[in-house]
């Protein structure tokens, strides 16, 4: 394989060759074909998908996070983000910062809730020297267990006018981080909206506490390797050495070359890993029937 093919694959697997993504049956399929994406593009680049890369069509001139709010596309995709995020065909994750969603789909999600999740969701954090959780983050989370789903805007009423968005946004991304709290909802008028997991996704959250972590993180170590077709091994730890320590992922890509999941590929003068094809089910000989006499 030359890397332009190898680019070709990735562009058509990612609706970036001028096959946009607009309809909410569409986005669900394109979320469920690569497992997970960024929202937009992030700097240093990473190896993944984007959902507005997916909007577009295209990979031409599209805006970071930071240029979002003046991009009409942007924020049209951002419309039919929401729309996956209500029905819980995706949920977000707060990998690379508060402005740029790791949108993750519904069928992978509880993989992603064992690797990154509370084993007890319901147990309110507690700020500490030692803990995860600002003071704002412990009583924000109380006051979304308590009424939510609630907006962005009634929850700063709840914790006291005093508190700036910024810092509530800081709060929310460390609840976030843990998959502590979702984001269910947005309208213009009120913002976000946000729910404790463990309520908003019952099952996916259960499913996730009874999985292993080296089940999970196998799992998505393959969806990842489907998504992006092939990948070096610095490749699959940028992105999961975000959730997960590096020499984890090593242990499950031993385990999964041992196991003859995956297996080398030459692309260019690189050496890249992929999923090992499916070997065509042998056809079964039928007996020729015997000659008449």
């Amino acid at each position: 394989m030359t890397d332009q093919e190898l680019d070709q694959l990735r562009r058509a697997k990612w609706h970036l060759d001028g096959r946009p993504v607009h309809t909410l049956d569409d986005a669900r399929s394109f979320l469920e074909s690569v497992g997970f994406c960024l929202m937009y593009p992030q700097r240093p680049s990473v190896l993944a998908p984007t959902f507005i890369g997916a909007w577009v069509g295209s990979d031409d001139h599209l805006p970071p996070w930071q240029q979002a709010f003046a991009d009409p596309r942007a924020q049209e995709a951002a419309e039919l983000m929401v729309r996956l995020l209500r029905d819980r065909s995706a949920y977000e994750a707060n990998l690379f910062g508060e402005n740029n969603a790791f949108l993750v789909a519904g069928s992978i999600f509880p993989y992603f809730y064992a690797m990154a999740g509370e084993r007890n969701p319901k147990q309110a954090p507690k700020a500490g020297p030692r803990s995860e959780y600002s003071e704002l983050a412990c009583d924000a989370f109380a006051a979304i267990q308590r009424g939510g789903p609630i907006s962005k805007q009634k929850l700063q009423e709840v914790l006291g006018g005093s508190v700036s968005y910024g810092a509530l946004d800081h709060a929310l991304g460390e609840l976030g981080v843990k998959l502590r709290i979702t984001r269910v909802d947005y309208n213009p008028a009120e913002g976000s909206f946000w729910d404790v997991l463990y309520r908003w996704s019952p099952d996916a959250v259960r499913e996730g506490i009874e999985l292993s972590v080296g089940e999970a993180l196998s799992a998505l170590l393959s969806k990842y390797l489907d998504c992006v077709i092939a990948a070096d091994q610095q490749e699959l730890e940028t992105l999961f050495g975000n959730f997960a320590p590096r020499s984890r992922i090593r242990e499950a890509l031993n385990a999964l070359q041992a196991a003859r999941e995956l297996e080398f590929i030459r692309v260019g003068k690189r050496s890249l890993v992929q999923l090992t094809p499916a070997r065509p089910e042998p056809v079964a000989r039928i007996p020729a029937a015997p000659r008449r006499s």
